[in-house]
């Protein structure tokens, strides 16, 4: 598999032969849905709460007598029928919203999403990537000059000056091959990956 290798002009070169195993793979939509919303339901935190008709500050005074006014029976204002009243089934801080994927399956949902970023043009290659001095102002317009805007840098190592220059760019994000997920592949709209990433990936997908 051959991919596009990038200039810091923008302009595409000759490309570099990259795994077939892990860049020329079918796209399995299913897999690629499944494996994106575990990632995100496995990053969810289980912090709201809601009170059931005990928690719920309510008088238990009858709100009216049970017969000869015409209106249906109640008990207590807390009765989660009514306004203001309790939850039937309240969400608990104790909440879980994990979601189990098989190591297996998230290598191939990996390779899968890879393939197919490939096959759109929507993955390239650089040699290297790397900053002088910690500047996002510096580092805006290298990436305007390639003529990227959404994108995502997968770097072998993330340099200090590289990190402190993309944190402010809420369109940039800089990772290294481990730490590169499958929501961050899909949502930006260009992946740039540096030539030592890519034979991390290989090892890490294969």
């Amino acid at each position: 598999m051959e991919l596009k290798l990038l200039q810091d002009n923008g302009t595409l070169v000759a490309g570099i032969q990259a795994s077939p195993e892990v860049f020329e793979r079918e796209y399995n939509e299913a897999l690629v849905h499944q494996v994106v919303v575990a990632y995100q339901a496995n990053a969810r935190s289980g912090n709201r709460a809601q009170k059931d008709r005990e928690q719920v500050k309510h008088t238990t005074k009858k709100p009216w007598r049970q017969k000869g006014t015409g209106r249906a029976r109640a008990g207590m204002s807390s009765s989660p029928l009514w306004r203001g009243g309790g939850r039937i089934f309240p969400n608990s801080p104790e909440e879980n919203f994990t979601q189990k994927v098989n190591k297996k399956m998230y290598r191939a949902g990996m390779r899968s999403i890879l393939s197919q970023l490939a096959r759109e043009g929507r993955l390239n290659v650089v040699d290297q990537f790397n900053l002088d001095a910690p500047k996002t102002k510096e580092l805006a317009e290298k990436i305007k000059a390639m003529g990227l805007d959404s994108v995502l840098i997968i770097v072998d190592q993330v340099s200090e000056n590289l990190y402190l220059a993309a944190r402010n760019l809420h369109k940039v994000a800089v990772v290294e091959p481990q730490h590169a997920d499958p929501l961050s592949l899909v949502q930006y709209q260009k992946v740039l990956v540096s030539k030592a990433a890519i034979a991390k990936i290989e090892e890490l997908l294969k």
